[in-house]
This record gives structure tokens, C-alpha cells and sequence, in this order.
């Protein structure tokens, strides 16, 4: 079994990057060999609109574009298992997260009937992360959470959302203007309700490793 794990967060030891650190021990205690990698150490783009993934007798399910991108999407597609995760930037995750998907989603599409051109299975899971509390999230972002869920299903395996919310975004809230949170209720939240959601992540990533 092969899992890969994308940061989609421009933090490399933050809230995002935790859960996805711990989704990762969960699928190695699956038996998962595993790849994890920051996007945003990564030099790419969205779909460039190039059409070289339509042309006649060329591989299926590839993006030609040569940039840092495309070989991952090579191993995405080859792997057992990909969990991603971004923070919830304006209601929507990050661009780099956006971009990825352009790319996977078109070079696996035909333009012949709109069918999918991937057979595989990868199961995949959704990591997002926000300083916005779970009630507002179920009001106003589980919407588009299953719309990028579903731009998931093309890999034709399971595909899970694991939200983590009211989130501590900095460790010293005097250094900037942020007066509009709570800074003890988010450190209350950092004590009690993260560690829970970090068990969540781990439970993910061993799920979706053992093929569950």
C-alpha cells in the first residue's frame, strides 16, 4: 500500500500540518509506506489549457506540462491512498490545493464522451482546517467541503472530508492586530478539542490505508 500525503497549507508546523503529520502514523500502523509532500515548496501552476493530455495515442491519465507537478500526479495516480489537506482561505482552500486539482482532474477526463479515463482506485481523504467554529462551518463551508470531495471521485475510491475547526492560528496574539478573536477560547480549544481531532486525522489515515 502506498499513501500520499499533500500539505496544501503554506505552514509547514501548523495546525494543518499536524493533523496531516498524524493521519500519516495512521496509515503507516496500516502497513503504508508513505509520501508526504508541501506544496508550496513546489513550483506549478493550474492547468495550462495545453490539450497535450487529448492528443490521439498518448498515455491516459498524465499531464505532459513538465514543471514540479507532474510526476506527482504520476504517483497520485499509481497510489493506494491520498489524503489532503488545506486551511479554509475567504470559504475555499488554497489556490495551490486548486491547481492540483485542475491537473488531476483534467488529464484523467475524455473529451471524447466526458468519461473517466482512470480505472484505478485511490482512496482519498480532505483535511481542512479553520479558525471559523464547527457551527459556522456546517452553515456555511460543508457546502463547498463536498464540492471539492467530489472532485475526488474521478479516483474512484472513498472519499472522506475530516473538518478541523476553531482553530488556534498564531502562538502570540499580542504581536498582531487580531482582536476580533477570542484569544483564551482559542487556546482552550487548542488544549481540549485538538488533541481529539489530531485521533480523528490518525484514524483517517490508517482507514483510508487499509483500504476501509
Amino acid at each position: 500500500m502506498k499513501t500520499i500525503i499533500l500539505n496544501g497549507s503554506p505552514r509547514k508546523n501548523w495546525n494543518t500540518a499536524l493533523m496531516l503529520l498524524e493521519a500519516r502514523k495512521g496509515a503507516e500502523s496500516a502497513g503504508a509506506e508513505t509520501e508526504y509532500v508541501d506544496l508550496f515548496d513546489l513550483s506549478y501552476t493550474g492547468c495550462r489549457s495545453c490539450m497535450a493530455c487529448k492528443r490521439k495515442g498518448v498515455q491516459r491519465c498524465k499531464c505532459f506540462w513538465k514543471d514540479d507537478l507532474s510526476p506527482l500526479l504520476d504517483r497520485i495516480f499509481s497510489a493506494d491512498a491520498l489524503i489532503i489537506g488545506s486551511p479554509i482561505y475567504l470559504g475555499d482552500v488554497t489556490s495551490q490545493v486548486h491547481g492540483l486539482i485542475e491537473r488531476l482532474h483534467f488529464c484523467a477526463l475524455s473529451y471524447d464522451d466526458y468519461s473517466n479515463y482512470f480505472t484505478g482506485k485511490v482512496n482519498v481523504g480532505v483535511v481542512l482546517t479553520m479558525n471559523a467554529p464547527m457551527a459556522y462551518y456546517k452553515l456555511a463551508y460543508k457546502k463547498k467541503a463536498k464540492e471539492i470531495a467530489q472532485s475526488f471521485r474521478m479516483l474512484n475510491g472513498a472519499v472522506e472530508v475530516l473538518p478541523c475547526c476553531d482553530t488556534l492560528q498564531v502562538t502570540d496574539y499580542s504581536r498582531f492586530n487580531m482582536a476580533g478573536f477570542n484569544e483564551a477560547h482559542k487556546r482552550e480549544m487548542r488544549e481540549k478539542q485538538f488533541p481529539l481531532d489530531l485521533e480523528q486525522a490518525f484514524r483517517l489515515g490508517a482507514r483510508l490505508s487499509a483500504g476501509k
